[in-house]
């Protein structure tokens, strides 16, 4: 783990659930801030379903954080949390537009209390317009985003294998808070700032390429095999059903050499390939010739002669050859958690160390005395943990308990 983090004495309160919100401070808490997440005292962020810390879903986006389980519909648990905010420099919230307002943790709330705090919001769909009040998944920002219309086959459509909508959008609000943090650093009196993001903006950063596609090509719409004529790409299966992904994009040095790793360096003369224009124009007729090629040399043989001459290229791995994969394994990319689970570390390294997280993900409720203990004596807090407005669940027993 990296000796110094950035964001160390950084703190972070998260009333978020799922993952576009906890993924967010996840990351913030991988890089040394502390991160307390606000959690129902029954059941606690859906992602535990019902297994507390045993959900894998849950552990990845939630180790190396502190766990408060409050009831905020609570006049109480209200307070307390309000009591809190002073304490914090950032906090974060993935609700539906408005939810955070009527339970008196809208920013106006918030930053009444703590003017320099970065308060940061992610909805489905932006806070106004037509659209604001729906729910809003991942799915469905994938789709809104136009990423469904071109990774698809329009005869045969289908979802995507992995939650990129949730995962951009949390990236993208946390690029939004450490924004925040800065300019609260250069702004005299240290003034907070108002994020706001949504899986629909996010989304849109990710298809950039798409929209600009369409106005390229006089308005016609992108779709799954627009773009690799123009970047050359191929997605080749092996003699062993393995596969093989080039990117040969404009350089002419990349297909020559491909010409030769295949033994086909007649194909570098003809008429139909000899330019990148001419490859862009006929790139469905060189495509058949390239992957008949590749079905007569296993993935290991060609890996060997791609390397060889240069050619750019990358295994298909799958998500378990990613973990073991030598390459992630030098650059120390997964982290294994106590509880057994190997977790994707945070995607930077500092001064050549990765950062990690301080600890293994909170039970239900696992935090609630030490953060309470905080604002309140100890006499108040056993008041409210008897009258169930707390729960503090040493070992999570309590907690999976009420889930049953």
């Amino acid at each position: 783990m990296a000796k110094t983090r950035p964001l160390t004495g950084i703190r972070v309160l998260e009333l978020g659930a799922y993952i576009s919100g906890p993924y967010a401070a996840a990351i913030l808490a991988s890089l040394g801030a502390e991160v307390v997440k606000v959690e129902p005292p029954q059941g606690g962020d859906p992602f535990r379903r019902g297994v507390d810390t045993k959900s894998p879903y849950f552990v990845q986006y939630n180790a190396g954080k502190k766990s408060l389980a409050v009831n905020l519909k609570s006049p109480d648990g209200l307070a307390l949390v309000k009591s809190l905010l002073p304490e914090f420099d950032v906090v974060i919230e993935n609700s539906r537009p408005g939810k955070m307002a009527a339970l008196g943790l809208g920013i106006e709330d918030v930053q009444k209390i703590n003017p320099a705090i970065v308060y940061a919001s992610v909805s489905g769909f932006g806070d106004g317009g037509p659209w604001r009040d729906r729910a809003a998944y991942d799915s469905i920002g994938q789709s809104m985003g136009a990423f469904y219309s071109i990774m698809n086959d329009a005869e045969d459509a289908r979802l995507s294998g992995t939650c990129i909508g949730d995962l951009i959008t949390a990236i993208t609000a946390t690029m939004g808070i450490l924004a925040g943090l800065v300019g609260r650093g250069l702004t005299p009196g240290g003034a907070g700032a108002d994020v706001r993001t949504s899986l629909l903006e996010a989304m849109s950063t990710i298809t950039i390429d798409a929209v600009t596609q369409m106005y390229e090509d006089g308005g016609k719409a992108p779709t799954r095999e627009s773009r690799h004529p123009q970047a050359q790409n191929f997605c080749l299966q092996t003699s062993d059903g393995g596969g093989i992904t080039l990117h040969l994009s404009s350089s002419q040095k990349f297909w020559q050499a491909l010409t030769r790793a295949i033994e086909r360096p007649e194909l570098a003369e003809d008429a139909r390939f000899v330019t990148y224009f001419d490859r862009l124009k006929n790139y469905f007729e060189l495509r058949p010739i390239v992957e008949a090629e590749f079905k007569r040399r296993d993935r290991a043989e060609w890996e060997a002669r791609l390397i060889e001459f240069d050619v750019p290229f990358a295994p298909v791995l799958t998500a378990a050859e990613l973990v073991s994969h030598p390459q992630t394994e030098w650059l120390d990319m997964m982290e294994p958690e106590r509880n057994g689970l190997a977790l994707v570390r945070a995607p930077w390294r500092f001064a050549g160390e990765r950062p990690g997280r301080d600890f293994e993900a909170p039970h239900i409720g696992e935090h609630t005395r030490e953060i309470a203990a905080r604002v309140l004596g100890s006499a108040d807090v056993d008041r409210l943990i008897a009258e169930g407005v707390l729960v503090q669940s040493p070992d999570g027993a309590e907690a999976v308990a009420a889930q049953a």
